[in-house]
């Protein structure tokens, strides 16, 4: 019998969650877990959608975004942590003083572990060490989850998001057949440096194929932005490929990778 958790999923800006985690927060919401989001960052720096009303900013725009997605993927709370997104590595904003990448990194944990202690959370689902691809906000994220577990006062577990280096080579041919059309055996990031994990770190990977259908719900929510509409735009079978599979980090409990469900009683 599986006991009823609460997962804090920690995100850096709104839509992560749709294309990163959705399908896995989606799994735990129908089988009656809490599912709880925490957002960094508003996305200030995302599309700028042509639509935008008088008075309505990209930040309210996305918030919006992130509220119809959580209807679809059963997320009962939306936290935000209120810092202001980073830019890509290099852009000027990375400098901004209200940028969550400029955040003390105390100051931002304990916001965090706030959040953490209000739920009494089970686990904390972050990014690896390189934020999956390099993002400095994404980077943040795993800092700062790190430091809010010492800060909280129950300490969750720690499932780290990202991406299976290996598995990204191996369907790489498969994917380009289907029409996806980027290297995913020669990937890397905002940075320059490999994007995900080899196989040999990770703990768990999430089959989510079965919930497909709202992890592409997810994204449609998330309409106004550039990297969505360019995943919607995929095949069906190319994007059930890419995104039909979700992988976690768990430094606490270490590989082999596991193909199971990883939220049951130990």
């Amino acid at each position: 019998m599986v006991g009823v958790q609460t997962l804090v999923f920690f995100h850096a800006h709104p839509d992560d969650e749709a294309s990163q985690t959705s399908g896995t927060m989606s799994i735990a919401a129908a089988l009656g877990h809490r599912v709880v989001t925490v957002f960094a960052t508003n996305g200030e720096h995302g599309t700028v959608p042509a639509d935008l009303a008088s008075g309505e900013s990209v930040a309210d725009r996305r918030r919006a975004e992130a509220e119809a997605a959580a209807r679809v993927i059963g997320t009962q709370r939306i936290a935000w942590l209120g810092y202001e997104d980073s830019g890509m590595t290099g852009w000027e904003q990375n400098n901004n003083q209200r940028s969550f990448v400029q955040a003390t990194l105390d100051q931002a944990a304990g916001r965090l572990a706030a959040i953490l202690d209000e739920e009494d959370a089970d686990a904390l689902i972050g990014y690896d060490w390189h934020g999956n691809y390099g993002h400095p906000d994404h980077i943040k994220v795993h800092q700062v989850t790190d430091r809010a577990v010492e800060l909280a006062h129950r300490r969750p577990r720690v499932l780290e998001q990202t991406s299976n280096r290996d598995r990204a080579t191996r369907l790489a041919p498969k994917a380009r057949e289907l029409g996806l059309d980027t290297d995913l055996d020669e990937w890397v990031g905002d940075d320059g440096l490999p994007i995900g994990l080899p196989e040999t770190d990770l703990r768990w990977q999430v089959d989510v194929t079965g919930v497909i259908d709202r992890k592409r719900a997810a994204l449609v929510a998330y309409a106004s932005q550039s990297d969505t509409q360019w995943m919607l735009s995929l095949p069906e079978a190319a994007l059930t490929l890419w995104l039909g599979t979700e992988h976690y980090r768990e430094a606490d409990r270490p590989g082999p990778m596991e193909r199971a469900w990883p939220f049951v009683d130990s």
